[in-house]
């Protein structure tokens, strides 16, 4: 017997995944416990970190039964996500179950006759006692001519990927999501790096070879970024990107990232114009990408390590998602994949989307991060009046920080956020540390701009600052809801409104979310609306007006007070060379 069968394998738990039924949408999960604890306990995680929601992944697992030296042990739930199993320690315990697995999205796990797809959060119970133990996945292929994908290591693993996996620990079995079908791949590197791109559900017009020149621009130049000339701290690295009919988002990992976008953003054979969807899918790439440093290794103090039964609170979201969100569009220009007048048009939409949101002022934007679980992962008709998203408000905050530092000419943002990596030593970050690094790069302290910045709720000082750069902040008329502060759906050839701005006309008129807008009365005449750009058309030059609405079943005649008007900002760059070390200077 050689001494590698003597010491057995180099795992504690062993998990083995196959498609119990693919039409139903069901994972067969079965978990090998070598060694267990008397009455072990597991549970499923209620959330994934990335995404700040109590999901309740459990909702999804039937059928738990448990077997130790071949007979049926008792389980017993204790709690909505957590089990105990009536074992004995002395020989190896098994559990099996079923996972339920139909959402499209990033964030859990997906299963039928064409894909399949999981985040080990949603599959994998997390074996109380045990979470630092070595993890082996085995991945059973569901169908012939399926590969499979994922950023685990490999141990043992046939050509299509099916095969044994492995994992130093419980984060990163569940940090590496699975990609399992027929999909399109291509590898690349960067930074010295291979990388590798897969994506399923193209269709024929895909442009595979233009989207992996994109994205590999878009990786080298992050490497640069954070790391200048090393290597950076990445053995390989993932694209998982699932194209759809409608559908977009991103998840972001450790060595990879799920994203899902619509097929028709995608880059066409024989096309050569870059559409303006394409660039957001580029946008999100990068974002997701600058995460693998911004948050996944340099990462709030509170998730030095995470608690998957319950929320993990930070109020530094604004930092981690915000400033992510600042540089993904800033990269995108710094690659060469838009200009100059691209990124603006993309900043000035983040701008005008902050500069239109009531509750700017009224919570900061680390009160945001704090809440986020609640609020911007929960939003309702009242969102925008009560809260600010961390990630359009923290990348001004992050515009903010770098202009003012370009300003002064001591340093700038990109040399603060390569400081705080060798701060931090790549982990764990306070609000604190971020403090020193401005103070020690910046030559003085910038504790007044925090306070305003991120636990004030006054106005950024954007125009000031773009000035400087020689981009200038022009007001131009604002469009019809915005002036009327609403947020409206037309589908189905009528106004419903989903949100009444804080302060506007609509809310002074007395009108609601969940109204149906049928109609006004103006100057002596009723008209019937079917879109809202009918408004000007009937309304002519007056501006008091009855609004008919229906609410509740109930016909309401309310008076509307048209707004003089209402502006928002267009940016305008002037002074080209005065930018061109922050837009397209080295980083």
């Amino acid at each position: 017997m050689s001494p590698r069968a003597q010491a057995g394998p180099p795992w504690r738990l062993h998990y083995r995944i196959e498609a119990a039924d693919l039409h139903a949408h069901l994972f067969h999960v079965t978990l090998a416990i070598e060694q267990p604890a008397a009455g072990q306990r597991v549970s499923l995680p209620v959330w994934i970190p990335g995404s700040y929601l109590v999901r309740e992944f459990a909702r999804n697992l039937q059928r738990l039964v448990a077997r130790q030296d071949g007979r049926p042990v008792p389980v017993r739930q204790i709690d909505k996500c957590t089990w105990q199993v009536d074992c004995v320690p002395s020989s190896p315990l098994v559990l099996a179950y079923e996972v339920y697995a139909f959402d499209h999205s990033v964030r859990t796990a997906w299963l039928d006759a064409d894909r399949g797809f999981f985040n080990g959060t949603s599959l994998c119970l997390q074996v109380h006692g045990q979470e630092r133990q070595p993890h082996a996945l085995e991945l059973v292929s569901p169908r012939p001519g399926w590969e499979a994908a994922t950023g685990l290591t490999p141990l043992r693993v046939g050509k299509r990927g099916f095969g044994t996996y492995l994992a130093p620990d419980y984060d990163e079995l569940v940090d590496c999501p699975v990609e399992m079908g027929s999909f399109w791949s291509t590898e690349f590197r960067a930074g010295g790096v291979p990388h590798r791109l897969v994506v399923a559900g193209a269709a024929a017009s895909f442009d595979g070879e233009r989207l992996a020149a994109d994205v590999q621009r878009i990786c080298e130049t992050t490497i640069r970024f954070w790391h200048e000339r090393r290597k950076p701290p990445l053995r390989n690295y993932l694209f998982l990107l699932n194209a759809v009919d409608d559908g977009y988002g991103g998840l972001e990992h450790r060595n990879s990232t799920a994203l899902i976008a619509s097929r028709r953003d995608l880059p066409r054979l024989g096309e050569a114009k870059v559409s303006d969807a394409y660039t957001t899918l580029l946008g999100l790439v990068s974002h997701e990408y600058f995460h693998t440093w911004n948050v996944k290794r340099l990462r709030p103090a509170e998730f030095a390590r995470y608690d998957y039964g319950r929320e993990n609170h930070t109020q530094l979201l604004w930092f981690f998602e915000g400033f992510t969100s600042y540089y993904d569009d800033l990269l995108l220009r710094r690659a060469g994949l838009i200009d100059d007048a691209a990124y603006l048009r993309l900043l000035n939409k983040t701008i005008n989307q902050v500069l239109q949101t009531p509750g700017r002022e009224v919570q900061s934007v680390a009160q945001a991060s704090f809440d986020a679980w609640i609020k911007y992962y929960r939003p309702d008709e009242n969102t925008p009046n009560a809260t600010v998203s961390y990630y359009s408000k923290g990348a001004l905050v992050a515009l903010c920080f770098d202009l003012t530092l370009r300003a002064e000419g001591q340093t700038t943002l990109d040399e603060v956020m390569r400081a705080l990596w060798q701060h931090c030593k790549a982990g764990p970050m306070t609000e604190a540390d971020f403090a020193a690094v401005l103070r020690e790069l910046g030559g003085r302290s910038f504790a007044r701009e925090i306070a305003a910045w991120v636990h004030g709720t006054r106005e950024l000082p954007l125009a000031d600052l773009l000035r400087r750069q020689g981009v200038f902040a022009l007001d131009e008329p604002a469009q019809l809801q915005q002036r009327l502060g609403i947020r409206i759906d037309e589908t189905g050839g009528s106004i419903r409104l989903k949100t009444v701005l804080r302060g506007g006309a609509a809310e002074q008129a007395g009108l609601a979310a969940g109204d149906e807008w049928l109609g006004i009365e103006v100057a002596g005449q009723g008209w019937r609306l079917a879109k809202l750009d009918d408004l000007p058309l009937h309304a002519g030059a007056h501006r008091r007006l009855i609004a008919l609405v229906a609410r509740d079943r109930r016909l309401l005649r309310l008076e509307l007070q048209l707004p003089a008007t209402a502006t928002t900002w267009r940016l305008v760059q002037r002074e080209p060379a005065l930018a061109q070390p922050w837009l397209g200077g080295p980083t």
